[in-house]
C-alpha cells in the first residue's frame, strides 16, 4: 500500500520534493558545513585512531548514567570548558538532540520559552511539546523580544537564539545578552554555525562579542560542522549541567557519544586553538572574495543568494554540478524565499571559490 502517494505528488508539484544523493568526491564542495575543512585532514583521523587503539574499548557501550561515561568524554568536556570559559559541559549525540534536551528539560509548568522565529527546526520541534508555553519573536528584533519579556508573568523565562543563523548567515545581536540579564532569563545560544568560525579565538559568538559567561548563559554547539566530527556539546553552569543530567531525556536514555567522534572532535579543538591566526586569515580571505564577486558581506562562511524560486534554485544547483561545484539549493518551507546556499569553506582552494562566485554572479545578473 502506498499510503502517502498524494502527499508526495504535492511536494513534487510545488518543487519541494527532496532526495538523497551519494556524495561525489570529485566535486568542489561548497555545500557542506565542514567550515574549516577539517574533514579532509587525515592527520587528525590518524592521530585519533592511534589514541583510540590504546583505549581498553573502542565504543561507548551504554548511556552516560549507566557506565558509558568515559575519560575520553570527560577530557573533551573539560577542554571545551577551558576554551569557552564555562564551568561544566556535556557531550551528546547531535545538535538536534541537544536542542530537544535543553528545551524539553528546562521548560517546566509556568515557564515561557521566547524563541527567534528563525531558530533551528530542532528547537521549534521541541517547543511544540504540549506542556511548553512558547512565544516566537521576530527574527533578531530585540525591541520585540523586550516588549514580550516585559509583559510576561512567567515563573522562569528562557530565550533561544542562534549565534549565526544557518540559512541567513547573520549574527544574533549582542543586546540579547543584556536582555537576558535584565529580565533574569536563561539564555540558550545555539552556536552550531558560529563555533569554530568567528571570535578572537574562533570559539563563537560569546568570544566574538567578548561576553563574560554568567550562570544564566548556555552555549550549545555541534561537532559535525567546524569540528569535522559528529555529535554536540552543551556548556553551562555546574548547576544547570547537574539539572540536565537528571532531567534531559536525550542525555539520560541515549547511548553516549562514540569514543572515536569524541576523540576526533577533541583533536580538532586542539588544532583550532593551535592555528587560530592562520585560520582567521583564511576565513577573512574567503569573506573578501564573496564580497568582491557577489557584493555580499558575511559574518561567518554562510553565503545566502536569494533567487526566490524553488525550481530555479534546483536548476542552478544542477547546472553547477555539471561544472564540478556542489552548492546547496534551499527551498521553501525551510526558507521564506528559495536560495542558493554557498559555503565559503576552507576545505577548497580560494581560486575555486572565486570561480563559483563569479558563475553565480553572472547567473544572478
Amino acid at each position: 500500500m502506498n499510503y502517502y502517494t498524494n502527499e508526495l505528488k504535492a511536494l513534487q508539484r510545488s518543487g519541494r520534493y527532496r532526495t538523497r544523493e551519494v556524495l561525489d568526491y570529485s566535486l568542489k564542495d561548497f555545500a557542506s558545513n565542514d567550515y574549516l575543512g577539517l574533514s579532509h585532514k587525515k592527520e587528525l583521523h590518524r592521530k585519533t585512531c592511534l589514541e583510540l587503539e590504546l583505549n581498553a574499548v573502542h565504543s561507548s557501550k551504554a548511556s552516560m548514567l549507566v557506565n558509558g561515561y568515559h575519560q575520553i568524554h570527560k577530557d573533551f568536556e573539560d577542554a571545551l570548558c577551558e576554551a569557552n570559559n564555562f564551568e561544566a559541559g556535556i557531550v551528546l549525540g547531535s545538535g538536534f538532540n541537544a536542542n530537544i534536551a535543553l528545551i524539553e528539560a528546562l521548560l517546566r509548568k509556568g515557564d515561557t520559552l521566547f524563541i527567534d522565529e528563525l531558530y533551528h527546526a530542532s528547537g521549534m520541534l521541541a517547543s511544540q511539546i504540549s506542556s511548553i508555553n512558547v512565544i516566537i519573536f521576530r527574527h533578531n528584533d530585540m525591541n520585540h523580544l523586550e516588549e514580550l519579556l516585559s509583559k510576561s508573568h512567567a515563573k522562569r523565562s528562557v530565550i533561544a537564539v542562534e549565534g549565526i543563523y544557518s540559512m541567513d548567515g547573520d549574527l544574533c545581536p549582542k543586546e540579547v545578552f543584556s536582555l537576558a540579564d535584565k529580565y533574569e532569563a536563561i539564555l540558550i545560544v545555539d552556536e552550531a554555525h558560529s563555533s569554530g568560525v568567528i571570535g578572537k579565538t574562533l570559539m563563537g559568538v560569546f568570544d566574538f562579542y567578548d561576553i563574560k559567561v554568567k550562570d544564566n548563559y548556555i552555549k550549545m554547539g555541534t561537532l559535525g560542522k567546524a569540528y569535522g566530527s559528529f555529535g554536540a556539546f552543551i556548556l553551562s553552569s555546574k548547576h544547570i549541567s547537574e539539572y540536565l543530567l537528571n532531567r534531559a531525556k536525550p542525555i539520560i536514555y541515549a547511548t553516549s557519544l562514540s569514543l572515536y567522534d569524541t576523540l576526533l572532535a577533541h583533536n580538532s579543538l586542539k588544532y583550532i586553538v593551535s592555528n587560530v591566526q592562520s585560520l582567521q586569515e583564511d576565513i577573512k580571505k574567503r569573506q573578501q572574495i564573496v564580497y568582491e564577486k557577489l557584493d555580499i558581506k558575511v559574518d561567518g562562511l554562510i553565503v545566502p543568494i536569494v533567487f526566490g524560486d524553488n525550481e530555479k534554485v534546483l536548476e542552478i544547483k544542477d547546472e553547477l554540478l555539471t561544472l564540478g561545484y556542489a552548492v546547496g539549493g534551499i527551498r521553501q518551507p525551510t526558507v521564506d524565499k528559495a536560495i542558493i546556499r554557498l559555503i565559503a569553506r576552507l576545505g577548497e582552494k580560494s581560486e575555486d571559490l572565486e570561480n563559483v562566485c563569479q558563475i553565480l554572479a553572472d547567473i544572478k545578473k
